[in-house]
């Protein structure tokens, strides 16, 4: 048998062993630090003395005797330099064309290692402008100068020739030391050879090419039109990598020009013309010459592949990134519509090369959602922004969608602020197309929609539990409204069952459906008063659209028949000559609409409306007769109790209207229950059910006919009213040109009067000397 240990072991080791071997633990560890401290200062110490430092660190050198003495200490600068140093005279012939190729080749500067990944820094300074000594120093460095060429030329004029004629890069030296990399990307890039002539003295032809050259160097700091038709035809015929090079610095100058930022830059530009031509050789082109040296490969799904682990991409990274934050400059300065959508579409073939830039991408983005949501943009330059934001979508991760979904959300929420009769329609458009975008990733879609429905819902609630005096106005605003009626549009192209046929799976937002229905509704009943009866009207359409669309059952009928309940509209309308309230451009009425006939009248017509628009979608459904039975007692009711001669309000108007709505939905309930009395299945027969007159266009059953006439006539009305606001913008335009010109004129002859008064006082003063 084992022996059993002792009492008082036990308790040691279940109550102090533990922290007793942690404590020899943590000791070993620092005796095991000093070891190696120890370790290392012995090892510095032999070190030093290997190297001829003695311990305080001072260099020293061993004498012959083996006495320390420092061999330079004792001298002074002119007993150092007393020696001099050999200088040749001349330059030795060489004969050997070979070896002459290899010495005058370009210098490969040393390639720092670029990380595609890395966007923490992005830095677009200028590129220093050498002087003429500057660049000989670096061109000598390189192997052979200016002057030693030129000796060459004295020398052996029959291989210089040779070399102008077979390698005419070799003699060019006014090009900037920077185009080493480039240069050496373009092998297609072919100069144009210079003429053959009789070489009469070598000295002459050496003095000719140096004048040239200080010329060229004198006049490219200001930009002519000669040099960018030049730069183009290079980029177009050949693709150059250097014309690509040179038209991006003198880009960079253009999109700042007129800029004091303390910047220079390499061009000047003067000349509008000339101006003109760049920006249209740069945004064309440019993007052509990268996709032929780098091309971009898409397959069918959508998806880029760009070669970014090749010399030849991280050589052009700076340019690329460099024209990319002159696009950028230029888009937050541009305000000509035709320029600005030029501009637009040349970013969109760049966006492949910029997926590993996550800082520009950021920038670019923002700019571009910025004119997308921006109403003064024109309808096409709007367009053009949305397609290169969809772009970006699609070819991007899905990380990088995230952002541009939250980007774009963020746009359309900042330019809905301000919603007129002049902006409703730029608005829509805002909605319809970023719409489209949540369907390129639907999973990315869910997650932010989520998060975004989600906070409308935070606001509500926080609106509901706090009692202050004007909570309600977290919810009671255009952004708001505009974000319900987003997500209605989202969910309605989406989840449609055509759409979900076409990908064949259940759409991945279909689950959003119910928190958006939940949060309008309870948004749309916050404050049951009639001043925002239109802000309840807007919401009930967002509802429609997701019902029509979805096929949702969402119960609207108690909402309207709220309305309807109500003091505005039980008790007689004061009389009133306002013009008729636009439901569609307010969230709430103004105090001076309300009680007013005008007003009354406003809110009957939308009820009526939005009752018949909602019983259409089910006009077909099996169940539509206990559906709308009801509402249509409700309805009866109500207007018996409004044609009371004592306590109505008499308004024949809107009591005709409900009058033929009763008429239609019971043409419509004994439609739908003559076709049913004909079926043969009881109602727990779901699939019978719903193929109840699943073929049969709503638009022949009774209400269908009726609301397709409604729609009609409110479709001519809108006509009518949008041609009249176009009118009236053209008539404002007029006015406001002629003010500014009777202005003009007006400080014109202020002037005037003012030389006047100064010519005339100054007459004075002469008449006061004499």
């Amino acid at each position: 048998m084992a022996k059993s240990t002792k009492k008082s072991t036990r308790k040691f080791e279940k109550n102090h062993l533990k922290d007793t071997l942690e404590k020899r633990r943590d000791g070993a560890k620092i005796k095991q630090r000093q070891q190696i401290k120890a370790k290392r200062q012995a090892r510095n110490a032999k070190d030093a003395e290997f190297m001829g430092k003695g311990k305080d660190g001072e260099e020293t050198q061993l004498k012959s005797n083996g006495e320390k003495k420092d061999k330079f200490g004792e001298m002074n600068v002119d007993e150092f330099f007393q020696g001099g140093f050999e200088i040749p005279e001349k330059l030795k012939p060489v004969k050997n064309k070979k070896d002459v190729k290899e010495k005058i080749g370009k210098r490969k500067r040393d390639e720092p290692e670029v990380d595609d990944d890395d966007d923490s820094e992005v830095s677009f300074a200028e590129e220093p402008v050498l002087s003429d000594s500057e660049e000989a120093s670096e061109t000598e460095e390189a192997g052979m100068s200016k002057e030693a060429m030129d000796a060459l030329a004295e020398k052996d004029p029959e291989f210089y020739k040779y070399l102008k004629e077979n390698d005419p890069e070799a003699l060019d030296f006014d090009e900037d030391a920077d185009l080493a990399e480039v240069d050496e990307l373009s092998a297609s890039d072919a100069e144009e050879k210079p003429k053959k002539k009789k070489q009469k003295k070598s000295k002459t032809v050496a003095a000719e090419n140096e004048e040239a050259s200080e010329e060229e160097v004198e006049d490219s700091a200001e930009l002519t039109k000669s040099m960018v038709t030049k730069w183009k035809k290079a980029m177009k015929e050949q693709h150059s990598l250097r014309a690509m090079r040179q038209v991006v610095l003198a880009f960079r100058a253009a999109a700042h020009v007129n800029e004091d930022d303390g910047k220079e830059y390499k061009y000047t530009i003067s000349n509008p013309d000339v101006y003109h031509d760049l920006l249209l050789t740069t945004l064309q082109q440019v993007p052509e010459v990268l996709n032929h040296h780098i091309p971009v490969k898409e397959s069918a799904a959508g998806k880029v592949r760009v070669p970014m682990d090749t010399k030849k991409f991280r050589t052009l990274t700076p340019l690329l990134k460099s024209h990319t934050s002159s696009v950028h400059h230029l888009l937050t300065t541009l305000s000509d519509a035709a320029t600005l959508k030029l501009t637009l579409s040349s970013i969109t073939p760049l966006l492949p090369y910029l997926l590993s830039f996550k800082k520009v991408l950021k920038n670019i983005v923002k700019s571009v959602v910025e004119i997308w949501s921006d109403s003064s943009s024109s309808e096409a330059t709007r367009i053009t922004a949305f397609l290169v934001i969809r772009r970006l979508a699609i070819i991007g991760d899905p990380g990088l969608r995230e952002a541009v979904f939250k980007t774009v959300y963020q746009g359309l929420i900042k330019g809905s602020r301000n919603t007129t009769i002049h902006t409703i329609q730029g608005i829509n458009l805002m909605k319809n197309s970023a719409a489209e975008l949540w369907g390129i990733d639907p999973g990315v879609g869910y997650t932010t929609g989520f998060t975004f429905i989600r906070q409308l819902a935070i606001h509500l609630r926080s609106s509901i539990t706090n009692n202050q005096k004007e909570s309600y106005k977290t919810v009671y605003n255009w952004q708001y409204v505009h974000s319900l009626d987003f997500w209605s549009c989202v969910l309605s192209e989406h989840c449609s069952p055509l759409k979900e046929a076409e990908n064949g799976k259940e759409s991945p937002l279909r689950p959003l459906i119910y928190p958006t229905v939940q949060v309008t509704l309870g948004a749309m009943r916050l404050i049951p008063t009639a001043t925002y009866f239109p802000l309840r009207f807007q919401m009930m359409r967002s509802l429609l659209r997701i019902s029509r669309a979805t096929g949702t059952y969402i119960p609207l009928a108690p909402a309207l028949l709220e309305v309807l309940n109500s003091n505005e509209m039980k008790k007689p309308p004061k009389p009133s000559t306002l013009k008729t309230l636009d439901f569609a451009s307010n969230y709430k009425a103004p105090k001076s609409y309300l009680r007013t006939r005008v007003y009354q009248d406003g809110v009957g017509e939308q009820v009526a409306e939005l009752f018949s628009e909602f019983f259409v979608l089910w006009s077909t459904s099996i169940a539509f007769p206990e559906l709308a039975l009801p509402v249509i007692v409700m309805l009866k009711r109500w207007l018996k109790d409004t044609s009371n001669k004592t306590s109505g309000n008499k308004n024949n108007k809107i009591n005709s209207a409900f009058v033929l709505l009763i008429q239609k939905l019971d043409a419509n309930a004994k439609f739908i229950e003559e076709r049913r009395a004909k079926v043969d299945f009881a109602p727990n027969n779901r699939a019978g059910v719903e193929g109840f007159l699943k073929d049969f266009g709503w638009e022949k059953t009774p209400l269908g006919a009726f609301v397709v006439g409604q729609r009609k006539q409110r479709e001519e009305k809108a006509k009518m009213l949008e041609e009249g606001r176009r009118e009236e913008d053209k008539k404002r335009k007029a006015d406001r040109e002629k003010d500014m010109a009777a202005q003009g004129s007006d400080e014109e002859m202020e002037d005037v009067s003012e030389d006047e008064e100064g010519h005339s006082e100054a007459g004075f003063e002469a008449e006061d000397d004499e």
